[in-house]
């Protein structure tokens, strides 16, 4: 980081600026984490009025902004270009989510940044890629995780369809997680090398990864994988989710022997130790076990199972997550006061590495802060004031 608008550097990433031009999805996803790594993150958006616009998030959404600042930009504007530039030119990372081909047409691709700036890492995250045949496609998290074989892995409902998701898994992890990880690997190459990268990160081929241990049987083996084919896709009792006396349900991972054997002598299913993976009795192990599941509450059930090795845990319900006494414990949640100073609970920095943030956060303002950020990239007071005037900035 360079200039005056710099923050003092705190945690892994501190001292790490990095421009984003996204404003949801897996872009997003991959800059809150920096942010919360201790990244600086400026969020660049269009101008108000100008164009078309870019989606807003709900407030609660990606931690408030949390750690970031704003500002806005015509980038089809000539000035709004130089601008732009003169802001990578002293940044760390570019992380963009247009359709392919866009920031080059706008003149702010990788090439023209990494002109003044060769040790500029540059992300260019988007559903399927840069390249290939379906580059072009349009598409959210749902349609990731279908051409990636996570939908059809999944364990089909009454109707025989796959089930949706619980979670945005594609976006978070194939996409978000995926594309933090490619900037920190580029980042320890350029400490040795000085040299920078542009980084194609596609959702899909992260789906594809999240799915390389079946994918990687099909291929060594040659033979279909289902639903139902392995211990971890529903084909023995001994891993799955059941109904408890109140209508809620735990979920049982007793793959080693040894945990299957103590659920079985909690629920008084002793003579079914020897058959876990008999395939010949799975039906009639899965009734039994069911059965003496419904004999109790959820909670009951994981008072007397959950310590003791027996791999069960509470299938938990959103609110439940967010009353949970072990997370509170591990500080998982902070209130954060917004602009008017109303105090909301919010998902912490709760990644290893993070740095624990304090219990209560300030979120940033909602208007730009254009004139530090580009007073710090080098405009002179005048220029960046005439460039407001005119429109171009805000």
């Amino acid at each position: 980081m360079h200039g005056d608008g710099d923050r003092r550097p705190s945690g892994l990433l501190g001292g790490l600026r990095v421009l984003d031009l996204s404003t949801v999805g897996p872009a997003a996803r991959c800059t809150r984490l920096l942010a919360d790594y201790g990244a600086d993150v400026v969020k660049v958006g269009p101008v108000p009025g100008r164009g078309p616009q870019a989606v807003t998030p709900p407030a609660f959404a990606y931690a408030g902004g949390r750690g970031t600042r704003r500002i806005s930009l015509d980038l089809r504007h000539e000035d709004g270009r130089q601008a732009f530039l003169a802001l990578a030119q002293r940044a760390d990372v570019v992380v963009e989510s247009f359709r392919p081909g866009v920031v080059d047409r706008l003149g702010i691709g990788y090439e023209a940044v990494r002109a003044d700036n060769p040790g500029i890492v540059y992300v260019s995250t988007s559903g399927y890629g840069q390249t290939g045949a379906r580059s072009s496609w349009a598409g959210h998290d749902l349609d990731y995780l279908a051409v990636g074989g996570y939908l059809a892995m999944s364990e089909p409902t009454t109707s025989g369809r796959p089930p949706l998701p619980g979670a945005t898994v594609a976006d978070a992890a194939a996409g978000g997680l995926h594309a933090a990880l490619a900037v920190c690997a580029a980042l320890v190459r350029r400490a040795h090398s000085g040299e920078g990268a542009y980084l194609d990160v596609a959702v899909a081929d992260g789906v594809l990864w999240l799915m390389s241990l079946q994918l990687e049987e099909h291929l060594w083996e040659g033979a279909a994988v289902r639903p139902g084919h392995d211990v971890l896709s529903g084909r023995y009792a001994c891993y799955g989710v059941y109904a408890t006396a109140d209508a809620k349900h735990v979920a049982l991972a007793a793959i080693e022997p040894k945990f299957f054997a103590n659920v079985c002598a909690a629920l008084g299913c002793e003579e079914w130790v020897d058959k876990q993976y008999d395939d010949g009795c799975q039906d009639e192990l899965r009734a039994a076990l069911a059965a003496a599941f419904l004999g109790r509450s959820r909670d009951e059930w994981v008072q007397e199972l959950a310590g003791a090795d027996s791999c069960v845990a509470p299938v938990l319900e959103v609110e439940e997550v967010a009353a949970d006494p072990h997370l509170a414990r591990r500080r998982a949640f902070v209130e954060a006061a917004d602009a008017a100073g109303r105090l909301r609970r919010q998902v912490g920095a709760v990644l290893a590495g993070m740095d624990p943030l304090p219990e209560q956060v300030t979120l940033p303002p909602g208007e730009s802060q254009a004139a530090e950020l580009l007073v710090g990239a080098g405009l002179l007071p005048e220029r960046v004031a005439a460039l407001v005037r005119t429109g171009v900035v805000a």
